[in-house]
């Protein structure tokens, strides 16, 4: 629990003023009076009262109208969200305000309190997850949140442990992401040539890059010089006030996602055309064109930047037209593509999770190691030499 103490006069009395931050993050301040005089020599029966008064105020601050032993976990779930939502991204907040409803919404039903969580009623919920035909990483998705939560009340002292810990910990399967093979990227290029979502596809499918990141490029990302492409920025969807709106932020996902890459011929030429395309919309639109994402490279005829969720929901559409003569894959699937195509050609995992910028070389081997077909090619060859197998 995160309080501080110190002492101060105030009518000639030695005050402890306590600040804190209650369970929903609001900084609050309360003074206590020790009732000692300044006058004498009680500065250190001070101190000392001031170490017993922190320690009652500690073990009493939940106590009021909602005491710890009273409250609901539903309760005290959405006290928590409110709580961490200006220190996580929005549409990490939206995520987690699903899983909260939800697991709010059970636990509710059931009245159980914070302090009475038992391990086994856990395990209970996510068990109905599973009866609902919930996969483990989902699950897996609702035991985080749930721990989460539960480690910031053993922190500030609600708790004495976390039943969270005590559980199961659902099991997180194999991703195996859909991709195209190297004639399958090719046919869909042919395919979405006339297609506003042309340069979408195409930068994502060329450098793997997540959604966000290729919807977040801006011109000035481009390096014609040193001919790089380098990776800052990202635009995601979030919903406020019940709308859905663009979040723009000058930052990727992580650390290891802001990486630099070459830019090739074939990509300034892309550019180029489509930089003279967009210098057309605006004479043919005028006044009408959307100046705003002036800056940005993914936008359409009027100027708008291409919402998240209108590339996801086009790229599906494309795959719905052509079924007859692709496969189907989601968008994010150009990203596995690329992954998938640079590993056929004998390009290194670490290379790879450096293309793709992921933070860790596991994330990329447990994404793509039952791909890297080199590695086991030369193990078996390595064996047919060395044994001899008899009829």
């Amino acid at each position: 629990m995160n309080i501080t103490a110190s002492l101060q006069i105030k009518n000639n009395i030695y005050q402890v003023v306590l600040n804190y931050k209650d369970v929903t993050g609001k900084r609050k301040q309360k003074w206590i009076s020790t009732g000692l005089s300044e006058k004498g020599n009680n500065k250190r029966l001070a101190n000392q009262k001031l170490q017993d008064i922190l320690a009652d105020f500690k073990k009493n601050l939940y106590c009021d109208n909602s005491k710890t032993e009273d409250k609901l976990f539903s309760t005290y779930l959405k006290e928590w969200l409110i709580s961490i939502k200006n220190t996580i991204e929005e549409n990490t907040y939206d995520s987690y305000n699903v899983i909260v409803n939800k697991v709010s919404n059970y636990f509710y039903e059931k009245k159980i309190t914070l302090n009475n969580l038992k391990p086994s009623q856990i395990q209970e919920f996510y068990n109905t997850l599973y009866e609902k035909n919930l996969t483990g990483n989902t699950v897996l998705h609702y035991h985080n949140v749930i721990r989460k939560a539960l480690q910031t009340a053993l922190k500030l002292d609600l708790i004495l442990s976390n039943p969270a810990d005590k559980v199961e910990r659902p099991k997180k399967e194999q991703y195996i992401g859909n991709f195209y093979t190297q004639s399958e990227l090719n046919k869909l290029f042919e395919i979405i040539k006339n297609d506003p979502l042309k340069i979408v596809i195409y930068l994502a499918s060329f450098y793997g890059l997540r959604r966000s990141e290729v919807l977040g490029l801006k011109w000035e990302a481009f390096n014609l010089e040193e001919k790089t492409i380098t990776i800052k920025h990202k635009a995601i969807e979030t919903r406020k006030d019940n709308k859905r709106v663009i979040i723009l932020k000058d930052k990727t996902k992580n650390q290891s996602s802001y990486r630099t890459l070459p830019l090739v011929d074939e990509i300034i030429t892309l550019l180029e055309s489509h930089k003279k395309q967009i210098d057309e919309n605006k004479k043919i639109c005028g006044s009408s064109y959307n100046k705003k994402y002036l800056d940005y490279i993914c936008v359409d005829s009027m100027g708008k930047l291409f919402r998240p969720e209108y590339v996801t929901d086009h790229f599906a559409l494309i795959m719905n037209k052509n079924a007859d003569i692709l496969r189907k894959i989601t968008f994010h699937g150009l990203r596995h593509s690329c992954a998938s195509l640079l590993l056929a050609k004998g390009i290194p995992m670490k290379e790879i999770q450096d293309w793709l910028g992921h933070s860790t070389y596991s994330t990329t081997a447990n994404i793509y190691a039952h791909l890297e077909k080199n590695t086991k090619n030369k193990s078996a060859n390595v064996l047919s030499n060395v044994l001899t197998f008899t009829d």
